[in-house]
């Protein structure tokens, strides 16, 4: 027969067994960064880098989301937002994008046509040693194949990854992921733990046409 003392304790055990369970049962709520609070911080934090020209950007209703619109006429700008990530952490880079048109049969493997409808980019600075500097430009091409891989036409520290192509999708939202510590590791051989910021840009100043993107819902996670 059971005395009390023995039944507290199979009772506490019991309890103890069932807490452990329920605790390794429960979901693992991921890590997130968000970059484009844009409904409630409109563009609080970026800020824009002309190369030539300027693209004009501005914040938009469309479907119920205030988004972030680029319109390219022969000009090339980017907004940038400084912002350290730790690869460690989050090394996923996730956003939207819709572009309604693309430009073409241009060479974007050449400085004549190195334009872009939609790029988005992260920096690792080298600071002083800007030779140090790398770039992850993740493009939607106007003609190279989804999955294309190839240096930048002005330097070969930026690497060129093409994640849309084509017309195929055109006029649509394109939900995006990619490991960023990953694609460091992949492209420049380094395994890099920190990221110093991220950009969007839509230019057309090379192949001197048009272009107009929407961008939405960019953010860093840890899965």
């Amino acid at each position: 027969m059971m005395t009390s003392n023995k039944v507290y304790r199979v009772l506490l055990g019991s309890l103890s067994a069932l807490l452990i369970t329920l605790l390794f049962s429960l979901p693992v709520q991921a890590e997130t960064i968000a970059l484009s609070q844009f409904a409630t911080e409109g563009l609080n934090g970026w800020a824009e880098k002309s190369f030539s020209g300027q693209t004009q950007y501005s914040l938009v209703e469309r479907e119920g989301h205030t988004v972030l619109a680029a319109q390219s006429k022969d000009s090339a700008s980017a907004l940038y937002k400084k912002i350290r990530i730790d690869l460690e952490k989050t090394p996923y880079l996730n956003w939207s994008w819709l572009v309604v048109n693309h430009l073409g049969s241009i060479n974007e493997r050449q400085k004549a046509g190195d334009d872009y409808a939609a790029r988005v980019y992260v920096i690792i600075d080298g600071g002083v040693f800007f030779w140090k500097t790398r770039a992850l430009n993740y493009v939607w091409s106007s003609n190279q194949p989804t999955g294309a891989t190839w240096p930048n036409a002005y330097t070969d520290n930026a690497c060129m990854i093409a994640i849309e192509s084509g017309s195929t999708h055109l006029g649509q939202w394109r939900v995006e992921k990619r490991n960023i510590r990953a694609d460091l590791r992949q492209h420049f051989g380094e395994d890099l733990r920190y990221i110093d910021a991220i950009a969007v840009m839509t230019d057309t100043d090379n192949s001197h046409g048009q272009g107009l993107t929407y961008y939405r819902q960019l953010y860093f996670s840890s899965e």
